[in-house]
């Protein structure tokens, strides 16, 4: 059955799917959709595709088939015509710690490459992208941005929270374990009870961590409607969100509304407004960096501090807060927050939505609650926030000219000086600490872990949380060219840029050198002479790339700079 007015060879040429679907020399083509059930009336309209990452690696992406099957139903109803095809994902809760975790980084350029690929090669004409653990948020929109074919993002949603002891608990709470146990302070039934407590069902990561941060920026961005990110992935809601985002998906076609149509420099500033308001993972800098290059809208690192410095932090999430995302979702959302950033000048309520609307239109069209209703323990006020300045601080100095990365979760005053304590990998540092070699004031400095030294640019979580763990929140510091997992909080400094592998003066660092970290000033430096420095740097050799051949050595040879998004694409690429 056709429906009525419509034929295969009336089909707009303009829609990509036209070129393997209209017309007699096509009939090869169309043959082989029949074989898989679809009919004139699918041929003969928008082709849909519907990017699924669904795995069982990992409970963020374990539901995904689900949320996919209601997308499918919407661009249905829609009277469009849904192919559903998958990509990949790697769990960073995982492969924290182990040499996987340089897959992880790597694996946003593959689902980027993947999604772009079936695109171009099927001839798609707007996409719906699924996203659930940490890298398939950015991949995802890094691959609609690249094809810029009509396109809604829908996130799988975050996981509850656990109960231990009659209170929240979540993976952060288990990887701090590790190093209480390593401490002596809990016992091996302790930490088990912990372990099986933590993570109760499917979902991303429950605290402002790297899947919920990037869900929250698509918000702010304008790739996928207000209020849609912070529904608990096993509630009745995320499912008719997915729906409605098959039926949008549908509309973006109809109005061929693209993401250059709604990109623009002030989606990327309220982005960088909301993530340092939320006390976002540091990640989504290097997101960020990455989705403005694929858009070729100029933003670099000093945007994010000036923005962060002039931005009060009014979430009080974990990791440095208290509560999840479960939590903001009762609240109100993200949705809210924007309101709130609105009304302080914070946020440009003009900047555009894949609705088509503007953020202002779209917040005036949600029931949201009254100020007055709202829980101040999980959304401050303006007036009264839980820093003044926002969570995120780019240092820079002799130690990174290009700069580096911290997430504000303490005292955002802090000044220190402490010797150095060097490791060329982040399993020696893991071992150090865990022997409890760790003293205060030590700042630990794991180098050759960059985008291409890893390569792959490993999160130090495993570290972090050993160091939180056995006591040490405020008073060691740890400085590398790696990542930073979303939990991680502590005075942590990564994306030292130019890496070490790179011949960043990060990799002339020995054992004894007195490292100065200064938040308020914005420096990062070692009390070392630039002709110390240099003749150091002099004396240095590249070390031999740790893969000679796979996947890793092919994208290790591709990563540009952390400081411009540790991007793939050799369009974008900066050393």
């Amino acid at each position: 059955m056709i429906r009525p007015g419509k034929t295969i060879d009336t089909k707009d040429d303009s829609l990509p799917s036209a070129d393997i679907t209209k017309g007699p020399e096509r009939a090869p083509h169309r043959s082989m959709f029949r074989a898989m059930g679809y009919d004139d009336s699918d041929l003969s309209s928008p082709m849909i595709g519907i990017a699924n990452p669904a795995a069982d690696i990992t409970p963020c992406n374990v539901h995904l088939d689900e949320i996919a099957r209601e997308a499918i139903e919407g661009i249905k109803e829609s009277q469009c015509m849904p192919v559903e095809f998958g990509t990949i994902t790697v769990s960073d809760g995982i492969s924290m710690g182990t040499e996987g975790m340089k897959a992880s980084l790597i694996s946003r350029e593959v689902i980027a490459d993947s999604v772009e690929l079936v695109a171009f090669g099927e001839r798609l004409d707007a996409l719906v992208t699924i996203a659930g653990c940490d890298k398939n948020l950015p991949g995802m929109m890094m691959a609609s941005i690249r094809t810029d074919l009509p396109s809604v993002f829908v996130y799988g949603g975050t996981i509850l929270p656990g109960k231990y002891h009659g209170a929240d608990v979540t993976i952060q709470d288990v990887f701090e374990g590790v190093g209480a146990y390593a401490e002596g302070d809990i016992s091996r039934e302790q930490l088990d009870a912990l372990e099986h407590a933590a993570c109760p069902g499917a979902g991303s990561c429950a605290g402002m961590y790297t899947a919920n941060t990037m869900a929250s920026l698509s918000e702010a961005l304008g790739l996928a409607p207000l209020g849609s990110s912070t529904a608990p992935a096993v509630t009745a809601e995320r499912r008719i969100i997915a729906r409605q985002a098959g039926k949008l998906a549908a509309s973006c076609v109809k109005n061929q509304l693209r993401p250059s149509h709604i990109l623009s420099k002030k989606s990327f500033e309220n982005a960088i407004s909301l993530l340092v308001a939320i006390g976002g993972s540091t990640n989504a800098v290097l997101h960020l960096l990455a989705l403005s290059a694929e858009a070729k809208i100029p933003l670099t690192l000093s945007e994010f501090d000036n923005i962060s410095r002039n931005t009060p932090h009014i979430c009080n999430l974990r990791p440095g807060g208290t509560f999840v995302m479960a939590d903001l979702h009762q609240q109100g959302g993200i949705p809210v927050i924007i309101r709130r950033l609105i009304e302080g000048g914070l946020f440009d309520g003009d900047a555009k939505t894949v609705t088509g609307n503007t953020i202002s239109e779209e917040l005036s069209s949600l029931t949201l609650p009254p100020d007055e209703e709202i829980n101040n323990q999980v959304i401050r006020p303006l007036s009264d926030p839980l820093h003044k300045q926002g969570s995120l601080a780019i240092l820079k100095g002799n130690l990174a000219p290009d700069g580096a990365v911290l997430k504000i979760t303490g005292d955002e005053e802090l000044q220190s000086k402490g010797p150095a304590r060097v490791f060329e990998c982040e399993e020696d540092a893991m071992k150090w600490v865990q022997e409890g070699n760790i003293s205060s004031g030590d700042v630990l400095v794991i180098r050759n872990e960059g985008p291409q030294g890893g390569p792959g640019m490993r999160e130090m979580l495993g570290v972090t949380a050993a160091v939180v763990g056995q006591g040490h929140e405020s008073d060691v510091a740890l400085i590398t060219d790696g990542r930073f997992s979303g939990a991680t909080r502590g005075p942590m400094v990564g994306h030292v840029a130019p890496e070490a592998f790179s011949g960043g003066p990060i990799a002339s660092i020995s054992d004894g050198d007195i490292i100065t970290l200064d938040i308020p000033n914005r420096i990062l430096s070692v009390d070392l002479s630039e002709n110390e420095l240099q003749q150091r740097m002099k004396n240095w050799s590249r070390p031999p790339p740790n893969y000679s051949s796979g996947v890793l050595a092919k994208y290790g040879q591709s990563f540009g700079s952390a400081a411009y998004g540790a991007t793939t694409n050799p369009a974008l690429n900066k050393p």
